[in-house]
C-alpha cells in the first residue's frame, strides 16, 4: 500500500491506500476540455459501461439522450444556466428517469409506476449508470462534470428532447479530455468518520474540521465562499432552489408521481 496525495487532499491527512483503489480518489469535476474528439469506439464502450451498472430488480428505469454540439446543445444549455462546460464538452449526455418504456410493456400494471418508490428507483438507476460511465471515462483519460441544471426547466428540456410522459431529466453529464492549461482541483470531503458509521447513526458527529479545510480550499481557488456550513445553508433557501422548488408539480405533470 502507498500513501497518496489525493487522500490527503480529501481529508487533510495521509493514509495507506491500496494502489488499485488510488485512481478513484483523484476524481474531480472537469469543466474545461481540449478540442480532442472522443472516438466513436470509446463512446460505445462508455455506454456499455453505463448499462453494466446495477439496476434495481433489473427494471432498468433509466435512459439517456446524447445532445450534439450546435443548435441542439445551445438550446439545452440555455435551460441549464448557460454553463461553459455544457457548451464546450465534446460529449454531453442527459440522463433520464424513465417509466415510459416499462409502462409500454406492462400495460396491466403501469398504474403503479406513479408511486414514489418507482421514481426513487429510476433516479438511483440513472445515477448508478452515470457514475459507472464516469469511472470508465476517467480510466480512459477523460474528465467529467455532472450538470444538475438539467432540472432547472424540466418542461422545456422535455420539449427539446422530445421526452414522453413518464420520463424526467435528472441530470446532465459532460465528458471530454481535460485541458492541461486549466487543471481542476481535488475538493476536500467531510471526514470519513463523520459519514461512515458502525451499527448505528451518530447524530452528534457533525462535520468535524470540514469548515476549516474548505476555507483553505476556497482560498487556494480564489473563491469567496465563506464557511462551507454557511454557504451550504444558503443553498437550502427557496431563492437558491429557484424553479426547482416546483419540481413536484413537474413530476405530477409527466405522470411520474401521483397526486
Amino acid at each position: 500500500m502507498v500513501n497518496t496525495t489525493d487522500f490527503e487532499l480529501r481529508y487533510g491527512k495521509t493514509a495507506a491506500v491500496e494502489p488499485i483503489v488510488a485512481p478513484f480518489l483523484s476524481h474531480r469535476s472537469v469543466r474545461r476540455y481540449t478540442d480532442q474528439v472522443i472516438a466513436p469506439e470509446l463512446e460505445v464502450s462508455l455506454m456499455a459501461a453505463a448499462q453494466s451498472a446495477s439496476t434495481s430488480s433489473n427494471l432498468q428505469l433509466w435512459s439517456a439522450v446524447k445532445v450534439s454540439r450546435g443548435e441542439a446543445r445551445d438550446q439545452v444549455n440555455a435551460f441549464c444556466g448557460n454553463q461553459r462546460q455544457v457548451q464546450n464538452a465534446p460529449l454531453f449526455i442527459a440522463f433520464l428517469a424513465d417509466h415510459h418504456r416499462l409502462a409500454q410493456l406492462a400495460d396491466a400494471t403501469k398504474g403503479n409506476l406513479d408511486y414514489a418508490e418507482f421514481f426513487t428507483m429510476a433516479c438511483i438507476d440513472a445515477a448508478l449508470a452515470a457514475e459507472r460511465m464516469v469511472c470508465a471515462a476517467e480510466a480512459a483519460g477523460l474528465g467529467a462534470c455532472y450538470i444538475g441544471g438539467l432540472r432547472n426547466y424540466p418542461q422545456e428540456i422535455r420539449r427539446l428532447l422530445n421526452l414522453p410522459d413518464g420520463v424526467f431529466g435528472v441530470f446532465g453529464l459532460c465528458l471530454g479530455y481535460p485541458d492541461p492549461a486549466h487543471p481542476a482541483a481535488v475538493k476536500p470531503r467531510i471526514a470519513a468518520d463523520c459519514v461512515f458509521f458502525t451499527d448505528a447513526y451518530d447524530a452528534e458527529k457533525g462535520i468535524g474540521d470540514y469548515d476549516e479545510r474548505m476555507a483553505a480550499f476556497y482560498s487556494e481557488q480564489s473563491m469567496n465562499a465563506g464557511r462551507w456550513s454557511e454557504h451550504s445553508a444558503k443553498r437550502l433557501s427557496l431563492d437558491a432552489l429557484g424553479s426547482r422548488s416546483n419540481q413536484l408539480e413537474d413530476l405530477h405533470a409527466v405522470g411520474m408521481i401521483r397526486r
